[in-house]
């Protein structure tokens, strides 16, 4: 059998954490949500829902997934797949079999859930998100042949690929460095086309000033820091 586990960052979002975690299809073993500093209930509702629940005061999402990475490596028997979502209810649970499929079906290490605008809700991603996602898979592809087309939050990859990138990203450079090692480790990746909708509450990177900003400091920082190894 193969057993996927789901990773879920989240902070302050109690008015959507229990609606993502009900449509979370049977097959992921286990939803481990990591509670990042929340002061609104978001780690009792995701209890309660079903989710393990790991607090990580360390403000941060990639603190918050490297937390919940390091609770997945710890287990005696560890999943083959390990699956990120956001936990604003803007992706689609329901799509993740069409992720994993290509691990499980064509033997890709890597796949990027893409938010392509024909499947995008109108107003879901802000102006300086699909202006960003453009800036930074351009870049990758100019300067590494890459074929990316978004930084999509909602990914599976293979844990025993995953723990070989040996991930270091705190905040918001995780997506893209995850994606930049996976080029430089050779592996199989690719894209399927996700839904994607307006999130539950204000986003905490690009709903912000300087969330945008610091996020595209970050992630601009990690493709020039690879572009000159």
């Amino acid at each position: 059998m193969v057993h996927i586990d789901l990773i879920i960052p989240a902070y302050n979002e109690a008015d959507s954490i229990g609606k993502v975690i009900a449509d979370i299809p049977e097959l992921v073993r286990e939803v481990v949500v990591v509670d990042n500093a929340s002061t609104d209930g978001t780690g009792e509702i995701a209890r309660k829902a079903g989710a393990t629940v790991l607090p990580e005061p360390r403000m941060g999402y990639g603190y918050a997934c490297l937390q919940g990475l390091n609770y997945i490596a710890r287990k005696s028997n560890p999943p083959h797949i390990v699956v990120f979502m956001d936990g604003d209810y803007s992706d689609y649970p329901e799509e993740l079999p069409k992720v994993v499929a290509p691990i499980l079906e064509n033997g890709m290490d890597l796949v990027i859930g893409a938010r392509h605008k024909a499947l995008r809700e109108p107003g879901s991603m802000t102006p300086q998100q699909v202006f960003g996602n453009a800036l930074a898979t351009t870049l990758m592809r100019w300067f590494f042949g890459a074929r990316y087309t978004d930084l999509g939050p909602f990914r599976a990859i293979g844990f025993r690929q995953l723990m070989a990138l040996e991930m270091e990203d705190k905040t918001y450079g995780w997506t893209v460095e995850m994606q930049l090692k996976a080029l430089k480790h050779k592996l199989a990746y690719c894209e399927v086309p996700v839904r994607y909708k307006k999130r539950i509450g204000v986003s905490k990177v690009s709903g912000t000033v300087k969330g945008t900003i610091f996020a595209g400091i970050k992630i601009l920082g990690w493709i020039f820091k690879y572009s000159f190894k």
